[in-house]
């Protein structure tokens, strides 16, 4: 702080704020926060209120260290906020910062890294005619086990791919969203917030008769009657032991085992498994490993002939949760649908996210796509 300036907290406009805002929001101001705040005390700056040169000075720094453009604008918001907070003067404001932050994106590009789409049939062209191909959804589904980890995922997998939730709301669907639809095999999920709601104003996104069915064989298998539906499932493999050291059970016999009853210490144990279901909901950074761990299980099985393992590993680094949200988005394109569609089916607020998402695939149904492809 400047010499002689004393910040006044008032605690009404805290209590606003954390009421006004989601847990992630708090959560990622805390942490821009707590990062500017270690910068300024490493380089002897004043952190709150903040100079114009010392944020300038400071989204330049991050820049230099490889934070992209995305990630220097929200360091910047946050920093503006806070000082909104406290009823302090806005250093983000000043033509300095606005100057220094145009010379990042101009330097570095404003494109943002897209994760990797997980489409239904994979990179097809018809969506409905076409035979799956490389890494996709409805291979992955049938991949997964039976067991109750397999039986999870089907269900976290196929919901996600049909409805295009955030990681965020994906762990936040509960039995008591599920409502009837108009299909009797199908359903509806209620969504009460979204990234995009904070107001709770609330959504429907359908469900197949494929993740219905899905659902009811989790939550049938896991004992599940109320609450949330995507829960974690802890694995614990037990080996067998004979009762005899260095002797399979099945090498020993029956009359072997009623000898060997009175003197040995330990009985002869099976080979077993036992799962525990978490009461909670999953945690939203557990969707994109998941996801991979399915990829990885689907194609040490052969599910996926087409890859290689280069080709696995290449793939692997683009899949996040976001990658069922990205599919769908192309999916919906490639059918046929309009962007006003798409955006409604995603409940996007703006048409500049899924016209990003389906940039390359424009390209390539665009006019041009469209010729080039019939004369070679």
């Amino acid at each position: 702080m400047r010499a002689g300036e004393r910040i006044t907290i008032k605690a009404a406009v805290i209590d606003a704020y954390q009421a006004a805002s989601s847990p992630h929001s708090i959560r990622a101001l805390k942490s821009d926060l707590e990062a500017f705040d270690l910068w300024c005390r490493s380089s002897q700056r004043i952190s709150l209120p903040a100079s114009a040169e010392t944020v300038a000075e400071y989204l330049d720094a991050r820049a230099g260290r490889g934070s992209k453009p995305a990630s220097v604008g929200r360091y910047k918001a946050s920093i503006a906020k806070i000082h909104q907070i406290l009823g302090l003067v806005d250093p983000t404001t000043d033509i300095l910062v606005k100057l220094r932050l145009s010379a990042i994106r101009r330097r570095m590009g404003t494109a943002q890294s897209q994760a990797r789409p997980l489409r239904f049939k994979g990179p097809v062209r018809d969506v409905e005619r076409d035979a799956p191909r490389g890494l996709n959804v409805r291979t992955l589904l049938e991949s997964c086990g039976d067991d109750l980890p397999g039986l999870r995922d089907r269900a976290l997998l196929s919901v996600a791919y049909d409805t295009g939730l955030r990681a965020s709301e994906l762990v936040a669907v509960d039995f008591a969203h599920i409502l009837e639809a108009i299909d009797p095999e199908a359903r509806l999920l209620s969504i009460p917030r979204s990234k995009g709601d904070q107001e709770g104003e609330g959504a429907t996104a359908y469900l197949s008769p494929r993740s219905v069915r899905a659902i009811a064989a989790w939550q049938d298998a896991a004992g599940i009657a109320s609450g949330s539906i995507f829960r974690r499932v802890q694995v614990r493999r037990y080996k067998a032991r004979a009762a005899v050291k260095g002797r399979q059970i099945d090498s020993i016999s029956s009359r072997e085992k009623w000898d060997l009853r009175k003197t040995l210490p330990k009985a002869a144990v099976a080979a077993r498994v036992e799962y525990d279901i978490g009461q909670k909901s999953l945690h939203p950074g557990s969707i994109g490993p998941i996801y991979r761990a399915i990829i990885c299980r689907a194609f040490d099985a052969g599910a996926l002939p087409d890859l290689t393992k280069d080709d696995l590993e290449r793939l692997l680094k683009g899949v996040s949760a976001h990658s069922t949200r990205v599919g769908l988005n192309q999916d919906l394109f490639t059918s046929g649908e309009d962007l006003a569609g798409i955006m409604d089916a995603l409940r996007w607020k703006s048409p500049r996210m899924p016209l990003a998402y389906n940039r390359n695939l424009a390209a390539e149904h665009g006019a041009a796509g469209r010729l080039l492809a019939k004369i070679g």
